[in-house]
């Protein structure tokens, strides 16, 4: 049987059959079941706010799963630890004796498996005594071989999951293939390799990263098919093993509601079903979870807006960064490892009791500063000699693309370090490799790889100018049917140690470097210290131009003898580059701060010091906003070509990740002559100033 190696687009009709498939989940009886079993209202957190110290206390929650007391255990992949949560969210370490813990499952006996992909096995504890032991595969060994549970071989699998007679089924992640352990054996029963296909029997099917796992009722499998986008059910694995495609792969954006084979997933990580045969999807990327409703015609809907961010309250309102492990309570009650946001959250209806809203000052307790990423390593540059000073040829907060004429513009953020075509780019400090699919945009020049603190973009990964892999079995390269080179991973569980090789330069000539967590990305200039970088060139403010709250601009002109008239709420706009020693003179930056200040009241020329105002600096890069028409104004534009223009609108607010319109108001002062000095300031402390005569009126 010849199985395509495309995704196949199905008309509703033939999707119907193929949803039949999942019916049989809703076949176990419902009653008795809470008036509003899986409703859900609101978000609060659950468990992992800091009480007195700094810093999370889950660094990387992952996998959930509750045990038959009703304790919530999460498995935590960068400290190789798993927690128990009693029912208030208080919480313990269980042991802390694993690599990266990921998914994770219980069975009857009340014994809990783990998926450790940096160990290459599937770990066995006793959550009383936190006695762990290997279940299957050999430690530190990736490969593929079935057969005695002692010798056989995974590659790096995260999903496991539990049947009710015992059987182990194991997500083999960087196999493609779904294993199952049963009286001391290994075998596999889906999967033949990485791509996408579905097939009449297991071993013809195909898989790419598969990450979440779940049993149905009658003993088939739900996979979160990871690299492929897609829902996949393998049918019980006692009778055919088909494998089928639920729902993904519909290649739209997924609206509030859609038909499961029509709906567009980005990263599934996990799956799970309750007891009334709703199945959720936690997406990664898309900061949400979905639920595939069963009924008369099955639809797949949005749980969450998909908003990135860390907010409890109503689920409109919610925002999640990279949502990986979710379980279920007895009560119906969704608890989601918030993995970015290192907390568990819990979504939940109007009433519900678990957890409470985060509190601002327990968020930002939760928080990596900058001054703890510059002391968490040596410092270097990204190249060899890691003291060698570079070119920063782009720095955080610069707009790219063009206000004008791009539908959409984006804030940079990272910095760029200067180098040659083909120079090997190496790691700056060692970190372990948490994201499954860490590896993006292979063969492109926005290739990258992003680890949990620092991302590393414009590189050819693991491999030489010329596209010849390096001797290095962390990076796992994928071949099409004529032998061409396809696509690269990068395996959950990799460490990588400073001063390693990340890859080369691609054509770009630099490497962007991005500091910080996802959704806590910060320039990097105050997060890593870079040995020699100085600068003791003042920004240049070219002009500076003010509107009325209608947009009409007030000054026509900037003669020196100008006096502009001002009534009401003004906007102001400065444009301003800078410049760092060793640049090339063609090279514009973005400045660190902006802000203005009145000086005096007189007559004529002379200015009373007495009524100078102190200095109001109202855009800082130190986070980055989520609306860069905000921080640039028309006629700004940067990118890899054309001409560099930061037209700064430096009335507005923009500081610590928050934004927001406002104006120089004027009504403030007193009637007369002042002067406005706009200020520009690069993060090393050179400063440049402007000052405009204005003459307030009433």
């Amino acid at each position: 049987m010849k199985i395509s190696s495309k995704p196949p687009h199905l008309i509703y009709k033939a999707s119907v059959t193929v949803i039949s498939l999942v019916i049989f989940l809703a076949l176990s009886g419902c009653g008795g079941l809470p008036e509003k079993y899986g409703v859900y209202e609101k978000a609060a957190t659950f468990a992992g706010i800091p009480k007195e110290q700094r810093g999370a206390l889950i660094k990387e929650p992952f996998g959930l799963a509750f045990d038959r007391k009703g304790n919530l255990f999460i498995s935590d992949g960068e400290a190789g630890k798993i927690w128990q949560a009693d029912k208030a969210g208080t919480l313990k370490v269980v042991t802390d004796k694993l690599d990266t813990p990921s998914g994770i499952a219980f069975d009857k006996t009340g014994d809990l498996y783990v998926a450790d992909p940096g160990s290459h096995t599937i770990k066995k504890i006793n959550v009383t005594s936190g006695e762990v032991s290997t279940l299957a595969g050999v430690e530190n060994q990736p490969g593929f071989l079935d057969g005695d549970a002692r010798t056989a071989l995974f590659n790096a699998p995260i999903g496991v999951a539990v049947g009710e007679d015992g059987k182990i089924f194991v997500a083999d992640t960087y196999n493609d293939r779904i294993r199952m352990i049963e009286g001391g054996k290994v075998s596999t029963i889906a999967g033949s390799g990485q791509g996408f296909a579905d097939a009449d029997t297991g071993l013809q099917a195909k898989f790419d990263t598969p990450c979440g796992i779940t049993v149905t009722k009658d003993g088939g499998l739900l996979v979160a098919d990871t690299g492929n986008a897609r829902l996949r059910l393998i049918g019980s694995i006692d009778k055919s093993g088909k494998v089928s495609t639920l729902a993904g792969g519909g290649g739209t954006d997924t609206g509030q509601s859609t038909l499961p084979l029509d709906a567009s997933f980005a990263e599934p990580l996990d799956v799970k079903t309750n007891s009334r045969g709703d199945i959720y999807i936690a997406d990664a990327s898309a900061n949400t979870i979905y639920v595939l409703k069963q009924g008369e015609s099955p639809t797949v809907e949005k749980l969450l807006s998909g908003k990135r961010g860390l907010a409890d309250g109503p689920l409109e309102q919610a925002a999640f960064i990279r949502p990986a492990g979710i379980a279920l309570d007895t009560s119906g009650n969704l608890f989601i490892a918030d993995s970015e946001n290192q907390l568990v959250r819990v979504l939940q209806d109007k009433d519900g009791k678990l957890g409470a809203p985060i509190d601002p000052e327990d968020a930002g307790k939760l928080k990596m500063t900058a001054d703890e990423m510059r002391e968490a390593a040596p410092p270097r540059w990204p190249y060899d000699p890691p003291d060698r000073v570079r070119e920063v040829a782009g720095t955080f907060g610069e707009i790219r693309g063009n206000v004008d004429t791009d539908e959409s513009v984006w804030f940079h953020n990272g910095l760029d370090i200067a180098g040659g075509y083909g120079e090997t780019v190496r790691f700056i400090r060692s970190e372990k490799v948490l994201r499954p699919l860490s590896a993006q945009l292979f063969n492109t020049l926005r290739e990258n790889l992003r680890l949990p603190t620092l991302g590393y973009i414009h590189l050819r990964l693991g491999r030489d100018q010329f596209n010849k892999p390096f001797n290095d079995p962390r990076f796992l390269f994928s071949f099409d049917e004529s032998g061409k080179m396809s696509g690269v991973r990068v395996r959950r569980g990799t460490k990588f140690n400073a001063g390693e090789p990340a890859g080369t330069l691609n054509s770009m000539n630099h490497v962007h470097l991005i500091a910080g967590r996802s959704g806590n990305e910060m320039n990097a200039l105050t997060a890593l210290v870079l040995p020699g970088l100085a600068d003791s060139i003042a920004p240049v403010i070219q002009e500076v131009d003010l509107f009325a709250e209608d947009g009409s601009r007030l000054n026509e002109t900037q003669k020196p003898d100008l006096r502009i008239n001002l009534q009401g709420k003004v906007r102001i706009v400065a444009r301003v580059y800078d410049r760092m020693d060793g640049n090339a003179e063609r090279r514009r930056l973005g400045v660190y701060r902006l802000g203005y200040q009145i000086l005096g009241v007189g007559n004529g020329d002379g200015l009373t010091p007495e009524g100078s105002s102190d200095t109001s600096t109202t855009i800082l890069f130190d986070k980055l906003s989520a609306n860069p028409r905000l921080v640039y104004a028309s006629g700004s534009k940067s990118g890899a070509t054309g001409e560099t223009i930061f037209n700064y609108v430096a009335s507005n607010f923009a500081q610590g990740g928050e934004v927001k319109e406002q104006f120089f108001d004027t009504g403030g002062l007193a009637e007369g002559d002042h002067i406005l000095r706009v200020i520009a300031a690069d993060f090393f402390g050179n400063t440049s100033t402007r000052d405009i005569k204005i003459h307030v009126a009433r």
